[in-house]
């Protein structure tokens, strides 16, 4: 019985595709690819041209390898800002590099290589939100290494299909959903979800909100602060309830928000902690039709910002949204909490005029 084997040094990488197995071949390890079949040891006469062809090109020392890609951008400074997102960059980019530990970096400056990724994202198909992150996470590790690293020529895994839509901005807590939280669940839960729906802050800096960020107006007082996503400086009115988060604050504490024992939150503890309390509630997926959660804040926040006769434009800058966004966000807002629809349209009408005025 004959035995196969390939040229020496070939490097053979294999890979699951709907068809069954393909396999792709390299003149060395890390080298460049020159071929791929569905046969694990090719006999064309095209192949071993190839081989030829592909071996004449120069041998560098040391190759630059997908997991050593993934690695060095993880520790660079162009990783996410914040904890949670941090987590979930590393969780995937490992999960990538595993994937593809025996190809080099410069595979992805194949056409085919779209192909590639595509085939490895399918073991998240079941879940639409992981399908799609796994793709943003490659697509961010790509164009750091083709445009700030400067390790790939280029690449063509950006732009990803999305099969995960949802329009959040249509979801918002109201003031009965508020009132109907903070009449089951414990004192932080409810100080937590007053400083979301009264400042907007996404909770990465809502739990890290404190004293110094507390400013006297000749008004009242503001909140300052430095957003960890944007890095940009958010200036934001203390309404009358925030106020009453603030001074119930125990004395001696720095931290606006803890939990129940007064050590700091976590981003996990905190939107976890309100889950929990809101299904407690009775505001289940099941029961509201969608998912209500702490980012959803924001728009309830837009609104009580816009009744302290804040701009469009000032509000929009707060939220990191744009004017027409803003305003579509609180008109959504007044619709589905009658008690105040008629004071915030008005409100709204006028902001709306005021920001048209201002472009002229």
């Amino acid at each position: 019985m004959a035995r196969f084997r390939l040229p020496k040094g070939v490097h053979c990488v294999r890979r699951m595709t709907n068809n069954g197995p393909k396999f792709h071949f390299y003149a060395w390890r890390g080298g460049p690819k020159f071929w791929a079949s569905t046969q694990r040891y090719p006999d064309d006469p095209a192949f071993f041209a190839a081989l030829a062809e592909a071996v004449k090109l120069p041998q560098v020392k040391q190759s630059y390898m997908t997991a050593t890609m993934v690695d060095d951008f993880l520790s660079s400074p162009h990783m996410p800002r914040g904890a949670r997102s941090q987590a979930d960059y590393r969780l995937w980019g490992l999960r990538f590099a595993e994937a593809f530990k025996d190809d080099p970096a410069k595979m992805f400056e194949e056409p085919e290589a779209r192909a590639e990724v595509n085939e490895w994202r399918k073991a998240w198909a079941h879940s639409p939100r992981q399908y799609d992150y796994s793709g943003t996470v490659v697509t961010r590790i790509l164009n750091w290494a083709w445009k700030e690293a400067g390790k790939l020529r280029v690449h063509y895994c950006g732009g990803f299909s999305k099969v995960y839509e949802v329009d959040r901005s249509l979801i918002v807590w109201t003031t009965a959903f508020i009132e109907t939280v903070i009449a089951k669940a414990p004192d932080w839960v409810c100080r937590l979800l007053v400083a979301a729906c009264e400042t907007g802050l996404p909770v990465g800096d809502l739990i890290r909100l404190s004293r110094a960020h507390i400013e006297d107006t000749q008004k009242g007082r503001r909140i300052v602060i430095r957003t960890n996503k944007r890095n940009q400086m958010a200036i934001i009115p203390v309404t009358q309830a925030m106020a009453e988060v603030i001074d119930a604050t125990p004395e001696g504490r720095d931290l606006i928000l803890t939990n129940t024992n007064g050590k700091p939150l976590t981003e996990h503890r905190a939107s976890e902690g309100l889950r929990q309390w809101r299904d407690k509630a009775g505001l289940t997926p099941a029961a509201l039709g969608y998912d209500l959660r702490l980012q959803d804040a924001r728009g309830t926040a837009a609104t009580r910002l816009l009744n302290l006769d804040m701009s469009l434009r000032q509000i929009a800058t707060i939220m990191g949204w744009s004017l027409k966004h803003a305003s579509a966000v609180i008109e959504h807002y007044a619709m589905v909490s009658p008690a105040e629809t008629d004071e915030v349209l008005e409100k709204l009408d006028a902001a709306k005029k005021a920001a048209k005025k201002d472009e002229m």
